[in-house]
């Protein structure tokens, strides 16, 4: 009975890494949804992304003060500047161009376009060491086609659209829709300009994630990284928004979508997401953490196709085809590289044990053989008769 309770448990420590990235795409595909609704009804994204990191660094800086008060080390200035190039990557520019690139597109194809994130992870992270490739090995060839594969699927959904598929549960809804003026022209251009946007963004996501993991090495606090993170994002989105937004009214929100946007987006997809990937990351390296967007984009299409009857089209299915493909590939690479670490780790643990149980036996035969030394009585000198004098 033991044992099979300690094999259920090693089990479960083996597929923490995945439940913790599958829920996190359930988390991102919400906001996707929510962030979508808020913008249509005019928020700024600059407003947004200000609100979003300001609600993560509230909900995670109390943790990090109480839980690591004792462990946390000292900020030096490299490792400040390391926070600040992080929230400058993912708080600032990758949020600011996301977000503009969902306003002129969809949410499925947002989360498709996202998908590049595992391929320029290992294209980094390869350029960075943080990678080994070795071409001679099937597991990096694996890695190596699924980068390719993953490019040329976001790469097709950008530049094909090809017709509309229609769903049974959507058909009355885009019959209504389609009421509309057509407008063609203007929507492929900005159809364009949003992928150009969400490449951007993608890059400098991944950007933010081999950083995060370099910086986690130097600073091993995680709640402490994830709000300071989030607060240097927030005051540098200030900065950013006083520049862009000149309207005060921008700033305006109330009890409506647009705080529960910012809210959960703060909350979930900032501060519980950067706490959890940094976990995964220290574990399974920055490839591992990225390599699950496609759950995130079919959990988006359901839900975007009943919530915002948004249009899904032929290219667009062939493109997530595609990126799904590689995405997997790489993946198992991972996998297969992450099961060679642990072939390669557990008999050099077994042997360095053996080598400190010989150690032990020798130490204990030393510690005999001086108390058996020291046991033995030491032979006496032959007395002598004493003489006895002379009358």
């Amino acid at each position: 009975m033991e044992g099979k309770l300690g094999s259920f448990g090693s089990f479960i420590q083996r597929c923490k890494p995945y439940i913790a990235m599958i829920s996190l795409q359930f988390g991102y595909a919400g906001m996707n949804i929510i962030t979508k609704v808020s913008l249509n009804r005019g928020m700024s994204h600059y407003v947004l992304v200000v609100y979003r990191h300001a609600f993560a660094t509230a909900a995670i800086a109390p943790f990090a003060l109480v839980l690591e008060r004792k462990v946390r080390p000292k900020i030096t200035f490299p490792i400040f500047m390391q926070m600040f190039v992080l929230g400058l990557l993912g708080p600032v520019i990758d949020q600011n161009f996301y977000y503009a690139g969902l306003k002129f597109t969809s949410p499925t194809f947002s989360c498709a376009m996202s998908n590049m994130l595992p391929a320029m992870t290992f294209v980094m992270a390869v350029l960075c060491r943080m990678e080994i490739l070795d071409m001679k090995k099937l597991r990096c060839q694996a890695k190596v086609v699924g980068t390719v594969v993953t490019v040329a699927g976001a790469m097709l959904m950008t530049l094909y659209k090809g017709q509309v598929i229609n769903f049974f549960w959507t058909e009355h809804i885009h019959v209504h829709s389609s009421s509309a003026p057509n407008t063609t022209g203007s929507t492929d251009k900005d159809w364009l300009k949003g992928s150009i946007l969400l490449i951007i963004a993608t890059f400098a996501w991944a950007s933010f994630f081999v950083l995060q993991a370099v910086t986690m090495k130097r600073y091993s606090a995680h709640l402490s990284l994830t709000s300071l993170v989030c607060f240097l994002g927030t005051l540098q989105s200030i900065a950013v928004t006083f520049v862009m937004e000149h309207e005060p009214n921008a700033w305006t929100i109330g009890w409506d979508m647009n705080l529960l946007a910012a809210a959960y987006a703060g909350i979930v997809s900032s501060g519980i997401a950067y706490y959890v990937q940094g976990l995964v990351m220290q574990k399974r390296g920055p490839v591992f953490a990225t390599a699950f967007s496609p759950l995130m984009m079919i959990i988006v299409a359901i839900m975007g196709s009943f919530i915002l009857a948004e249009k899904i089209y032929v290219g667009g299915i062939l493109g997530a085809a595609l990126i799904v493909v590689g995405l997997y590939s790489v993946l198992w690479g991972k996998y297969k590289e992450y099961q060679e670490k642990e072939e390669e780790t557990i008999p050099e643990a077994i042997r360095m044990a053996t080598i400190m149980e010989t150690d032990d036996i020798e130490m204990q035969r030393r510690k005999e053989t001086s108390v058996v030394a020291v046991s033995v009585p030491m032979p006496q000198p032959p007395m002598t008769a004493r003489e006895t004098p002379k009358p």
